[in-house]
Order: C-alpha cells, then sequence, then structure tokens
C-alpha cells in the first residue's frame, strides 16, 4: 500500500502554485533577512553588543542558505512550480550575497586584494543572470550544474566565517583567514562556472 501510495505522488502532475505556497514564503523570508542582516552590520557598527549582532548576522544568514535549499526541494518533492517562485529565487539569492559582500567589504572583513574574489563572484552573478534573462525569451533553459552548486555552497561557507569574522576569530583564532580563503575558492569556481555558463550559452546566441 505505501509503496503504492508513493507512485501516485511520483506520477502526480506538477501543478501552479499560490503565492503563498510554502516554498515561496520561504523565498519571502530569505529577503526578508537582508535589511534583518544589514541592521546586524549596524548595530556593530554603533558598538551595540558588537559580538552579539555579529552572531545574530551568522544566524541569520545560515536561515537564509537554508531556506534556499529548502524551498526548491519541497518545490519537487510537492510538484509545485510558481512563476513569481521562478522569478524571486534567483533574485533573492542575488540580494542575499550581493548585500553581504557589500557589508563585508565596507567593514574591512573583506579588503586588498580579496576584494577582487568578490567582485568576480558580483560579476558573474549578473552576466549570468543577464545570460539566461537573454535566453529565457529564446526558450531555451540554462540548468544549474554540479560545480555551479559545489560553488554556492563553498560560497555560503566562506560567508558563514566572514560575516562571524571579529566574534569568530575570539573562538577560532584563524576563523576570519579561513573565511578569505573560501572565498578566494569560490572565486576560482565561479570563474570556471561562469566561462561554462556563457560558452553554452553564447552558442544559441550565435544561433539565433
Amino acid at each position: 500500500m505505501g509503496f503504492v501510495m508513493s507512485m501516485k505522488i511520483l506520477n502526480e502532475p506538477t501543478r501552479e502554485a499560490g503565492p503563498w505556497s510554502i516554498p515561496n514564503l520561504l523565498t519571502y523570508a530569505r529577503i526578508l533577512v537582508v535589511p534583518l542582516v544589514v541592521l546586524c552590520f549596524d548595530l556593530e557598527e554603533r558598538g551595540k553588543s558588537s559580538d552579539a549582532a555579529r552572531w545574530w548576522a551568522v544566524g541569520l544568514f545560515i536561515f537564509a542558505s537554508v531556506t534556499d535549499f529548502f524551498d526548491g526541494y519541497l518545490a519537487r518533492i510537492w510538484k509545485q512550480t510558481s512563476s513569481l517562485g521562478k522569478m524571486l529565487d534567483p533574485i533573492a539569492d542575488k540580494l542575499l550575497v550581493a548585500a553581504c559582500l557589500l557589508l563585508l567589504a565596507a567593514d574591512g572583513s573583506i579588503a586588498g586584494w580579496s576584494i577582487w574574489a568578490a567582485i568576480v563572484i558580483l560579476s558573474r552573478e549578473i552576466l549570468v543572470s543577464g545570460l539566461r534573462e537573454y535566453l529565457a525569451d529564446l526558450k531555451v533553459a540554462l540548468p544549474v550544474t554540479q560545480l555551479a552548486k559545489w560553488k554556492t555552497t563553498l560560497q555560503m561557507v566562506a560567508m558563514v566565517f566572514l560575516i562571524a569574522g571579529p566574534a569568530g576569530d575570539k573562538l577560532f583564532p584563524y576563523c576570519t583567514q579561513l573565511g578569505l580563503i573560501l572565498l578566494w575558492i569560490a572565486a576560482v569556481v565561479t570563474l570556471i562556472t561562469g566561462y561554462d555558463y556563457f560558452r553554452a550559452g553564447l552558442k544559441h546566441v550565435i544561433e539565433e
């Protein structure tokens, strides 16, 4: 009986989800996290419970990263699609990453040569977003590769260490340095995946 029921679930057709579906709510939550993380950095700059503000920012960022996984996962297992979700999901991801990179650059956590790693990551996000938008008009999908998923994971882990920053250094002396190393590794993988996406997209552009 259980096997038959599971087979029925797997064979269910994909259906359009409403704006208040759980996957969409998780995406909204990720967008709302962005101003809260900015507020945490602002409180730290004002000297109000600086370590606590950093740890709150870490917690919020981890929460947002988890929602990034679960909104897509739940949409897949529940066979739900949403035009709104498809639009907002990548926007939420890029808002979170861009805001955190700018905050970390502003407070000096990312400085010197490491600024280039942040620029590479941001530039790739803009390039791929523009390419996806153009290819969408041609009815061409640009699927996420496994390497791109690893890039995202490296990027998120690096930013957790960097957001922890001075507060993290008190518990783990090389917290910020480890974050910078991981950020550079993520930037290198970003260049590789960005080139792969651009090459795949350029083929369709030339054909068009």
